[in-house]
């Protein structure tokens, strides 16, 4: 009995892909005729004879389990009802392979075998993105850490716990210029929460405040605010969930991450191509 390696699988498949996958093309064998007598006329050249073609099932199987390095085996390979694409069985996992070995899907992802690349990761990204120079940063309440040369904008809600958690990272994050656009989408009074930080004196230290003490502004949002057009910028960048944070690059982070990789995206998204 196989144990279920749903999770593990997942990890192979998102963070260490094997390398490139070996097809090995079958040799071609020219056709040896045998030796002619000195008095027989030459023969016509005969054409060349390819080796029989390797087993796709048997093509696909040894892909695959170079692809995992041997974590787990492969149970089972059958066709698919999709013609050109062949069922892999993992334990009680399942993945799709094209008959050449050279994609797959895996978690509902579109895997490139030879290159490691998770095309679908790489599709989202950029049908996601957004030109950074386009946002309305004037309806954003702007903090600089240090010299403030990176940059990204992050949309919160807050009354949003993971707000807070990537607030509190954020802070820590050194040479970056905060945009922090306050979408107010979770409960009946984030509207006036995020009305109150925009009217306070000091903004930064209000939205600091409120996010990582819990402290409400001590005045009743009654100022001109942008908190409705923030709300249809949320809109219009089809934002369903906060934390939102979009780096330099236009690159888009939905929900929060680790703090130890925090500054590292922000480094790497932030580099002029």
């Amino acid at each position: 009995m196989h144990p279920t390696c749903s999770t593990r699988l997942r990890r192979v498949a998102m963070a260490a892909f094997a390398a490139a996958f070996i097809t090995g093309a079958p040799s071609l064998v020219s056709a040896q005729g045998a030796a002619s007598a000195p008095t027989a006329a030459p023969a016509a050249a005969s054409a060349p004879v390819t080796a029989p073609a390797a087993d796709p099932a048997a093509v696909v199987r040894t892909g695959v389990e170079s692809w995992l390095q041997g974590r787990f085996k492969v149970d089972a390979v059958r066709r698919s009802p999709v013609a050109g694409i062949w069922e892999v069985q993992i334990g009680t996992d399942l993945i799709y392979v094209d008959e050449k070995g050279q994609h797959g899907f895996v978690e509902g992802q579109l895997i490139d075998l030879k290159s490691n690349k998770n095309l679908t990761q790489e599709r989202v990204e950029e049908i996601t993105a957004v030109n950074f120079k386009d946002l309305p940063l004037a309806y954003a309440i702007k903090q600089v850490n240090g010299k403030g040369t990176r940059q990204v904008a992050v949309f919160e809600d807050p009354n949003c716990g993971h707000c807070r958690t990537l607030r509190r990272d954020l802070l820590a994050v050194p040479d970056v210029t905060i945009y922090t656009f306050t979408l107010p989408i979770l409960t009946a009074d984030s509207k006036t929460k995020a009305a109150q930080a925009w009217c306070a004196s000091d903004r930064v230290k209000a939205w600091n405040e409120l996010m990582l003490q819990g402290k409400v502004p001590e005045n009743k949002g009654t100022c001109d605010n942008p908190v409705e057009k923030v709300a249809e910028l949320g809109r219009k960048l089809k934002i369903t969930g906060t934390p939102t944070l979009f780096f330099m690059n236009g690159k888009r982070l939905p929900g929060g991450v680790p703090a130890d990789r925090l500054n590292k995206m922000i480094d790497e998204n932030s580099r002029r191509s």
